[in-house]
């Protein structure tokens, strides 16, 4: 997966990190003080983009992150089995099976446009267009 990198401080709500492997959404950002001594900490909750689990984790401010680049494309579904679908990329033409956000399930249908994320080897459909 590509990834680059940035300051954990530098992190704001909405933007993506990358936690034990996983992509993850960020939800928010509590930096604290610097000590005498230390440096500022930051404690970063986030929600996983792929199981949508919470994520907490505490980093000193001046620590690099890990954050995901994220391609989002544009594809036809062309049928749907339980939580995966096969769509074809609107500009490659290139047919895979990549799984379904939970949220947006219901609104999936096949011959519908959607927008599709990919991440390193990880796809899943994010959106109805």
């Amino acid at each position: 997966m590509e990834t680059k990198q940035a300051h954990a401080v530098s992190l704001k709500k909405g933007s993506y990190v990358l936690f034990d492997g996983k992509p993850a959404i960020v939800k928010s950002v509590q930096t604290s003080r610097p000590g005498k001594h230390g440096h500022a900490k930051c404690r970063i909750e986030a929600i996983g983009i792929m199981d949508s689990k919470k994520i907490v984790k505490v980093y000193p401010g001046h620590d690099f992150v890990e954050v995901p680049i994220i391609d989002k494309k544009s594809a036809q579904v062309l049928s749907i089995s339980g939580d995966k679908a096969n769509i074809m990329d609107s500009e490659t033409y290139e047919t895979f099976d990549v799984d379904i956000d939970q949220e947006i399930k219901e609104q999936v249908k096949e011959g519908s446009n959607v927008v599709y994320w990919e991440m390193g080897t990880i796809r899943i459909i994010k959106q109805v267009k």
